[in-house]
């Protein structure tokens, strides 16, 4: 048997901790091509609330996610734990998600109020510069009996061109329209010609599979839009036939047609992160999670459970 002296044993030592290291990264390369180029993220609010983040984040990374969206942070203290908390776990940050555009809609006629929007837009943009996301979600206008269809479309142009689309710019983080229950943007036509109409790199669509089965089709806005989504979130939506009641539920479990999604997404050569933003729950239920998302991603319907 060779001896091996201090310096061999130190050496050999860091080698096992380099790989070590690397085999997360390997695995999750190797889980995004049996998923076709797709990786798999969560919404922060599905873990348990009473989790410290670093806990959170090992909860997120036990179960099978690779990635994590996060609601704008103000605290500056809470940003930095959430940075650390991801260095250590190794989760991925990939995007933010705006906090102020209901409250404060671009759209609005009121200027205090587009300077709030505005505010919370800038510190958004930086969570995703300290994180390191790519991406920051916005709903990007808001039509109430106070902001008609048009005026929601050129106010809420100029403002993100002037104002945020600078930052965006010097920061390299990608503005990601969500289509949701705005009224505005209700139908995949209308949100390319948005999108267009900017003519930045900076300016993208961000997906919500769900957010439209109450006037389209997923599928259809997947294949309309193309190249210009840039992230996609994912949620099930039951709707009563012949009545106004719905519900959401968990993947599989509502109207949404998931191979048709999963084609679409194929078709487009979409590859990257799909994060699900649905009810949270413990490591049983986040694993659930996962499997129906592994199901989708190879283009089957996910697994159907008695409760949604």
């Amino acid at each position: 048997m060779r001896t091996i002296d201090r310096r061999g044993f130190l050496e050999m030592t860091a080698a096992a901790s380099v790989l070590a290291a690397l085999r997360p990264a390997a695995a999750s390369a190797a889980a995004a091509q049996a998923g076709g180029g797709l990786k798999k993220a969560l919404y922060v609010s599905m873990l348990p609330r009473e989790l410290s983040y670093l806990d959170k984040f090992k909860l997120a990374r036990e179960v099978g996610f690779e990635g994590i969206e996060i609601g704008t942070i103000a605290e500056p203290a809470v940003a930095a734990e959430i940075k650390e908390a991801a260095e250590k776990t190794g989760l991925t940050i990939h995007g933010v998600m705006n906090a102020d555009h209901w409250r404060y809609p671009l759209s609005s006629a009121d200027p205090e109020v587009v300077s709030k929007s505005v505010a919370g837009m800038e510190t958004s943009l930086r969570n995703a510069r300290l994180w390191g996301a790519d991406t920051v979600l916005l709903v990007p206008a808001v039509v109430n009996a106070e902001t008609s269809y048009k005026d929601a479309w050129t106010r809420s142009q100029k403002v993100i061109r002037e104002r945020i689309l600078p930052l965006a710019q010097e920061l390299k983080v990608v503005v990601g329209m969500e289509n949701v229950w705005n009224k505005f943007l209700l139908s995949p036509l209308e949100m390319a010609k948005y999108v267009d109409e900017f003519a930045s790199p900076w300016v993208k669509a961000y997906l919500d599979v769900g957010n439209m089965l109450f006037y389209g089709f997923p599928d259809d806005w997947i294949r309309t839009l193309g190249q210009r989504v840039v992230k996609v979130h994912v949620k099930d939506f039951k709707q009563e036939r012949g009545k106004s009641q719905y519900a959401w539920v968990n993947l599989g479990n509502g109207d949404v047609d998931w191979p048709a999604v999963r084609k679409a997404l194929a078709d487009i050569k979409y590859q990257g992160w799909v994060t699900t933003e649905i009810s949270g729950g413990d490591a049983a239920y986040l694993k659930d999670v996962v499997a129906r998302l592994d199901r989708i991603f190879a283009g089957e319907k996910p697994v159907v459970a008695p409760a949604g």
